[in-house]
Order: structure tokens, then sequence, then C-alpha cells
């Protein structure tokens, strides 16, 4: 898991060992170790590694891509939940783990957005006022 997921990571932001090595303060061979699975770094460095990838250290350390479509780790605050299926009537059902991130409660009110280059977003009643307050604000 760790040891994938720093692979991939350090791939596709286009990094070499010797990048991470230097950025770490250590050999290339233990980043090289690491990726093997053959050592694991220390959590500082761990922690270090999160902060160069932008992803979390709890991603870093247990995403699996086979749960996620087969998607890499993705960025701090950025989440991939799965897929859902439309109903007849257009009713979708938002994942739990979702509604526990974002404290979507039965009862509370959702604002749809869209935007045909984009997609669709969800965001919170009172998220969407208080984001409109602001911005009337501003106008003034």
């Amino acid at each position: 898991m760790f040891k994938d997921n720093l692979v991939q990571t350090r791939k596709l932001m286009g990094l070499t060992q010797e990048d991470i090595a230097d950025k770490l303060g250590v050999t290339r061979q233990s980043v090289a170790k690491w990726e093997s699975g053959e050592s694991v770094p220390d959590l500082d460095k761990c922690k270090q590694l999160a902060d160069i990838f932008g992803v979390s250290l709890d991603d870093l350390a247990n995403y699996e891509p086979e749960d996620n479509l087969g998607v890499a780790v993705p960025p701090k605050g950025k989440h991939l939940f799965g897929l859902v299926t439309v109903g007849e009537k257009g009713q979708i059902v938002i994942p739990a783990k979702a509604r526990k991130i974002f404290e979507i409660n039965p009862g509370d009110q959702i604002v749809v957005l869209g935007d045909e280059g984009q997609g669709i977003a969800l965001v919170k009643t009172e998220n969407f006022l208080s984001l409109a307050n602001m911005v009337s604000k501003l106008k003034k």
C-alpha cells in the first residue's frame, strides 16, 4: 500500500527518486528501499513526503486505488466517493463517507450548481448563502 502509493504519486508528479531524496535529505537508495518495501521511512519523513506530494499522510499510507476506481492518491482535501446511480426521477444517494465528511444530515438542504464545462456541484445551503452574502458585500 504505502510503497505502491509512494511510487505512483512520485511518478504522477514527474519526480525521480533522486528528486525525492534531495528534498528529504536522504540518499536515493533510501527512497528505492521505501519503494521496494524493503524499509519504511520514519514518521517525520512520511509527513514530509505527504507535504511534498500535497496529499494527506493517511492517504499516502492507507489509500487503496482498487477501492477507488483505480484512481491514484488524491490531493489533500479532494475525495472520490465512488459511483452513484441516478434513479428514474433524478435522485441519487450521497455515499455515507461523503455525508460524514461534509456533515450532511437527513433534512439538510443542498444547493445544486452546474457548469457545462466542469459538471455538477452540491453545496450545503448555509455554506452557499454565506458565500453569496460575502460576494454581495464585496460588490457594494
